[in-house]
């Protein structure tokens, strides 16, 4: 029986924010992380902190048997919440419907700004003096579904992409275990 405490994390990157939800767990438990690229970083800071993987290599495959086959893995964990960190493949409709409202993503603008690609230089562009991160459950069109959470960064004189980069990822680090832990007790 899948348990919500019980969260699938799925990354494709490095896995600074998969380190902030292992290390600030609280209310929950991550009983997997899965990625679209078996040579993503993230996949160690999972192992090092003891946490089941699954990898398959996406490319070159149908978002759908891909999905089917992460969907078989996710169950076989009991998951019943799943959390992106920096999940960089769409998922698949049938796969949305499957888990609606039960998945979670961190994007980093103050949604509805900015979805998608960008959204630091973006931000920039636009002379904005500030942005942030936002926690919002996933649906079929990109990062539009509802918002549960944001946190506010100011954009400072100077700033370039990297420097508002890694003051966004710092209030994403805050804010997603703590966003995480109250969605699942929803």
């Amino acid at each position: 029986m899948a348990d919500p405490r019980r969260v699938a994390v799925l990354v494709s990157g490095r896995g600074s924010n998969l380190k902030a939800l292992i290390d600030r767990a609280s209310g929950y438990e991550i009983a997997l992380v899965a990625s679209n690229r078996p040579q993503a970083q993230a996949l160690d800071v999972a192992r090092d902190a003891g946490v089941p993987t699954w990898a398959f290599d996406s490319r070159n495959m149908p978002r759908e048997e891909f999905d089917s086959m992460m969907t078989r893995t996710l169950a076989e964990h009991r998951v019943g919440t799943i959390a992106l960190a920096g999940y960089m493949r769409l998922l698949s409709p049938a796969f949305v419907a499957r888990w609606q409202g039960r998945i979670v993503n961190i994007h980093p603008s103050l949604l509805p700004k900015y979805r998608g690609l960008d959204p630091h230089a973006r931000a920039l562009a636009a002379g904005d003096g500030v942005t942030g991160c936002t926690v919002h459950i996933v649906t079929e069109e990109v990062d539009s579904g509802e918002i549960l959470a944001q946190s506010e960064v100011a954009i400072e004189a100077g700033d370039d992409v990297a420097s508002l980069s890694r003051r966004v990822l710092m209030a994403e680090h805050v804010l997603y275990p703590a966003t995480l832990a109250e969605f699942v007790e929803r």
